[in-house]
């Protein structure tokens, strides 16, 4: 595809993203066999917590989205639209496992999204390797916070947890493959600021 069809590409999966048009290639982990039967307290908790997680899908497919566009090799970009497709995967189960709870979205997807898409520009306009050390210490990052949920999900909650299990293992390969193909290591302030940005954003989209 030429630079034009990677823009509409990108402005259609934008729309998609933010408007809740996506549907999963993967079965959802959360399988019906699973048990359900949380009282209202532990069906608020998870109903924040997964929104956090829909969140940070939110803006994954952002940041993939934008470092596709800006990658500077083929390869790069056929590996980020990878990526990008399996995080489709956990976009669709969060938002589905949302709709269970009885829960919603978060109201600043669309503000989250832009955010995001900006910050992937920026990464991917460094030069590739600096692209996939970004990417290495993002899913770095949304691992350790996918293992703080775990941790903090109800344990009668199996459906989320089952959910959040996957997506950590997703995560992990991810950060493994980008590192593999010679992903730059962040200087250590570029490191803490994107921790700074990611506690706002999780912060907030707990409860907005």
């Amino acid at each position: 595809m030429n630079l034009t069809d990677r823009l509409l590409v990108s402005v259609d999966n934008a729309l998609r993203t933010v408007g809740g048009a996506v549907h999963a290639a993967r079965p959802n982990p959360a399988t019906r066999d699973l048990p359900d039967d949380l009282d209202a307290g532990q069906r608020r908790l998870s109903g924040a917590l997964m929104r956090v997680n829909h969140v940070g899908e939110v803006c994954a497919q952002a940041l993939y989205q934008a470092q596709a566009l800006t990658a500077r090799s083929d390869e790069l970009r056929r590996a980020m639209d990878r990526a990008a497709r399996e995080e489709t995967d956990h976009l669709a189960w969060t938002q589905q496992r949302l709709d269970e709870l009885g829960d919603r979205p978060s109201w600043l997807n669309p503000l989250w999204y832009a955010g995001a898409f900006a910050i992937g520009l920026a990464a991917g306009r460094l030069g590739d390797r600096t692209s996939l050390g970004f990417v290495v210490e993002t899913e770095r990052q949304v691992e350790e916070h996918l293992a703080g949920h775990l941790s903090r999900l109800p344990e009668a909650d199996r459906r989320s947890r089952a959910i959040v299990a996957v997506m950590k293992d997703d995560e992990r390969r991810h950060a493994d493959d980008a590192l593999s193909a010679g992903a730059a290591e962040l200087p250590a302030p570029v490191r803490w600021a994107m921790r700074a940005a990611a506690r706002v954003m999780t912060t907030t989209a707990h409860r907005v």
